[in-house]
Parts: structure tokens; sequence; C-alpha cells
């Protein structure tokens, strides 16, 4: 399958803490645990992807500075094509998470001015056209991406995370055009359900799937008008939740669009998800098709 992911990419630095809320002292050791590495969510997502076996198109912007090299270099080893990760932005976007020994995580994210910034949408029209699923990341650059795709008529993919109100306004046009809708129950004031109806209503999305922690994720089926809980399983100790959405959203994909029912996708995508929070950095952990399918027998 070939799959465009527009999205963020970053340094990231991670550090475990004793508790939340965090205690005030001047100084602390916490020798081997501190950790670095590439990160952001286009980075987790096309990880996944191509850990599963797919064609995968990157388009994201760093700056032309110490990070944006690493990142690039980075990339190519991994056998990624950085034609369309742009040195445009004044510097690289940082993120620092802090997660405690029962996997809770704090996250401070410095986009820089990312969100300030747009690509040239004329050289992603071929890759656009070439798609068989386009994810757009709810970034401002990514809000023409999402109408050229529509227009072409593509399969669109979206996450807005954490998200409260379905006539939210910053992510009213990645909902507009996506057919399938991932989000978190992190902050959701009203139950799941309604939540996922008031935006069904406005939008008309064909699945919207809610991430519910360690309990599973709740999955909507337009076509059935169906909702569907599909538990959390336990596959390893758990590090940090960071990252797990990511694995989650891109699995699901991966499997969904190669033609497996949105059930067994999202199935799939937990037991993905769950293996993925044994790590400290949110881009590592995930599984090929193979390690997937042990792992489910195991």
């Amino acid at each position: 399958m070939k799959i465009m992911v527009s999205g963020l990419i970053n340094i990231e630095s991670s550090c475990p803490i004793k508790q939340f809320p965090i205690e005030y002292f001047p100084i602390d050791y916490p020798f081997h645990k501190i950790a670095s590495g590439i990160s952001g969510v286009g980075y987790n997502l096309i990880r996944n992807f191509m850990k599963l076996g797919d064609d995968v198109t990157f388009v994201s912007m760093i700056g032309n500075d110490l990070w944006g090299d690493v990142i690039r270099q980075q990339l190519e080893k991994e056998g990624f094509c950085t034609d369309h990760v742009y040195p445009i932005l004044s510097s690289t976007p940082q993120s620092i998470i802090l997660y405690d020994n029962t996997g809770k995580r704090e996250i401070y994210c410095d986009l820089k001015d990312y969100q300030e910034i747009n690509v040239d949408l004329s050289r992603l029209e071929k890759q656009i056209e070439e798609a068989d699923l386009v994810i757009a990341c709810n970034s401002n650059f990514n809000r023409p991406i999402c109408e050229m795709a529509k227009q072409k008529g593509k399969l669109i993919a979206t996450d807005v995370h954490v998200f409260s109100n379905p006539e939210d306004d910053y992510n009213r046009d990645f909902l507009k055009a996506a057919d399938i809708v991932f989000l978190s129950d992190e902050g959701v004031q009203t139950s799941p359900k309604e939540l996922i109806q008031g935006i069904y209503q406005l939008y008309h999305n064909k699945i919207i799937v809610m991430g519910c922690g360690s309990k599973g994720a709740l999955l909507f089926e337009a076509e059935t008008g169906t909702f569907t809980m599909i538990p959390a399983v336990t596959t390893r100790p758990i590090v940090s939740t960071s990252g797990a959405g990511d694995a989650l959203f891109s699995t699901f994909l991966h499997f969904y669009v190669k033609g497996d029912s949105p059930i067994d996708s999202l199935r799939k995508a937990t037991y993905v998800a769950s293996y993925k929070i044994g790590e400290k950095i949110s881009s590592e952990g995930f599984l090929s098709e193979i390690e997937l399918e042990n792992l489910m027998k195991a």
C-alpha cells in the first residue's frame, strides 16, 4: 500500500520522575534513564507503517540546523525519502516527556514556527494522487493538503488527539475532510458515545475511534451505526504511554486499508499499542505483521 503521512517530526528527550505532581528538588541523577531521539506524531506513524511493510511518503518540516541534519541523516539511514521533509523552519521542533512508574506522562512540546509555515502544495500533488491513504495530522500546514486530497477523492484519516468539542474551530477542517477520525478520551467532559455522535452528526465520518487508555478503544462505524468497545490487552510492563495513540492509529489504518474489518483492525491495533508502551521513546516498540501475529497467539 502507498500511504502518505504529513505531520510533525521533532527531537524528543524523556526522563522518568518519581511521581506527579513533581516535588521541587534542585538536582537528581537518574543514571542511564534519560533518553533522546527522533520522535513526533508523523515520525511515529511512518516508523510503524514501514515496520508493517507499507510504502510511505513522508511530508514534514525541520530547521536548517544541527537537529535538522540529525533528523535528515537518520531518515535516510532508515530508508525514508527526505524529498518532502523541508528544512524551512527557524529551528527544529523539540519535546520533553516526563513519565512516572505507572506510565503516566506529561509532554512539553516546543513547535518553534511549525504552525506558521506552509509547504508548496504543487510539490505534493503527485504524491497525493498516488496514495491509497492520506494521513493529515492536525497541523496548520495540512489544511490545504486535506482539501486537495478531498478533491481527488482520496481516503483521508486524521487524529485530533485530546479533543472535547465537536464544533472546535481549530480541528474543523480536519474533521470535515477525514473519512477516519481518531481521538483520545483524555479531557472528555461528556460520555464517549455522546461526543462521538456529536462529531458524526456534524461531519459524517465513516469511522470514528476513541482511544480509552487502559480500558481499550471505542469504535463507531457509520455504515451500521454501531459502537464496539475493544478491550485493552497487556503484553508487557508499561514504561511510558507516550506514542500509544500513534501506534493504535497507524496499526488500525494499515489493516483496515489492507482489507480487514474495522473490528479486527482495531483489535490488532490494541496489541501493538500495548507492546509499544514498554519503551521509553515514543518512536520505538513497533511490530511487524509476523511479530504481531506471534504476540496475539502467545
